[in-house]
């Protein structure tokens, strides 16, 4: 007989202490066969379940495989949680999707940013929006969104079992019959995957979906940085330019914001961009190829040329190294002019035209060759997933298999940085929480 379920009744971990809620044990026992079963137990896991919860879908399970909770809300922002992005027009804001623009349109109108302001802030959790668009808790701490997130499970009756991991699903007449990684069985009459892609695809929640006959595309990387190892950026690390231009030479990867100089070659907003547009394209090249950066695309090639031919009359004395143009920082110009052939004594008066013309092509095009990438600080973003086709993105249902529901990042959806991907969360866990809930207990 499949066990009963219940919330566990000894000592809580240090994290569960921490955010107010207690966490099932592997080995608790349960006091009721939950109705709603979800499958993951990060951003749209939860807000799946406390969805279906709160809006009558009977007892609510979520089963997570590892020890913790939350993970990638922990370390999102750099610890302070970046919950959404100040973008309140759906038209406008699912153009910040690589994958999903079209499927998402629909979902953000009924449950985007607005909504997740107005309910983290209806639990306590008031956001503040920064200068580039992107939404903090006021506290500055993720922990406070984890706090929140656990609290409106505990309070909407949801139970959590942690080390828990799905090894098979069946279609049984009443709904699905899961078997857990230790052999233990429970069935339910709603099933929601929001396992994510990061795990290998023939495991968790890809291999669940595939058993169904979904198609899941293989995940790759997306929001990754740039690995250069080029004597231009070397000791560079934290030089930041406000507005370059990005570009990956052969393809339409194109991308205009900032870009930061880090130990290992190039990061910042701009790169994070092109690496999300392109995650396919440079996925197949191995992570192996040529990236223009314009420093100063205010101005065109020729602009900057006659600016420099203007300084070398103007200002014919000036050591050039020392001269910085273009607003740029002091360093980055000192390896420019060192690229273009000039010593650090010269002058603007021994400034030829040919090493003219070579120092406005490394403003307007440096080129540098990228041999890898690194993801995004500590966050871990992918492109691919179950096909959205095979959805109705109304209640995030499976169109092969009633009662099967699917939110985050399982799905083939991904957006750039800046918030965008938590939202895809909230929405869809939303509107699969609601859509498992319908039809009464």
């Amino acid at each position: 007989m499949p066990p009963a379920f219940g919330f566990y009744s000894g000592r809580p971990s240090r994290f569960a202490r921490l955010c107010g809620a207690f966490v099932a044990s592997p080995t608790a026992a349960f006091l009721a066969e939950p109705r709603v079963a979800v499958v993951g137990g990060g951003a749209a896991g939860f807000f799946a379940a406390i969805a279906a919860a709160e809006a009558g879908g009977g007892p609510v399970v979520i089963l997570e495989k590892s020890s913790s909770l939350l993970g990638k809300v922990k370390i999102s922002g750099g610890g302070r949680c970046n919950v959404t992005h100040a973008c309140f027009d759906p038209a406008l804001l699912v153009t910040r999707y690589p994958r999903g623009s079209r499927e998402l349109l629909g979902p953000m109108r009924r449950f985007g940013p607005r909504d997740t302001v107005e309910w983290f802030e209806a639990r306590g959790v008031p956001l503040k929006t920064e200068g580039d668009g992107r939404m903090f808790p006021t506290t500055d701490h993720s922990e406070t969104v984890i706090r929140c997130l656990l609290d409106a499970a505990t309070a909407a009756g949801v139970q959590i079992l942690t080390r828990a991991g799905l090894q098979s699903v069946e279609r049984t007449a009443e709904g699905f019959r899961l078997t857990l990684d230790d052999g233990r069985a429970m069935t339910c009459a709603k099933l929601i995957l929001a396992t994510g892609t990061s795990r290998a695809a023939n495991a968790g929640g890809p291999a669940v979906a595939r058993a169904f006959g979904h198609a899941v595309s293989e995940p790759v990387p997306s929001l990754f940085t740039f690995n250069i190892p080029d004597e231009r950026l070397h000791g560079l690390a934290g030089v930041s330019v406000p507005a370059a231009r990005v570009r990956v030479p052969g393809t339409s990867l194109d991308e205009t914001g900032p870009v930061l100089v880090t130990h290992w070659g190039l990061s910042g907003p701009a790169v994070l961009r092109l690496s999300a547009w392109g995650a396919r394209e440079l996925a197949t090249r191995q992570y192996r190829f040529a990236v223009r950066v314009h420093w100063h695309p205010a101005r065109n090639a020729e602009e900057i040329e006659r600016e420099l031919r203007a300084a070398r009359e103007s200002a014919p004395r000036r050591i050039i190294a020392g001269d910085v143009r273009f607003t740029l920082p002091m360093r980055l110009w000192e390896r420019l002019v060192a690229a273009a052939g000039f010593r650090p004594e010269d002058r603007w008066a021994s400034a030829d035209n040919a090493r003219l013309r070579a120092l406005a092509a490394q403003v307007s095009g440096s080129e540098f060759t990228v041999t890898g990438k690194s993801t995004n600080k500590d966050e871990f973003v992918t492109c691919g997933g179950v096909s959205l086709r095979e959805l109705d993105f109304r209640t995030m249902e499976s169109r092969l298999v009633p009662g099967l529901h699917f939110a985050g990042e399982l799905l083939d959806v991904d957006g750039v940085t800046g918030g965008f991907n938590f939202q895809a969360a909230w929405t869809t866990g939303y509107l699969a929480g609601h859509g498992a809930a319908a039809g009464g207990k």
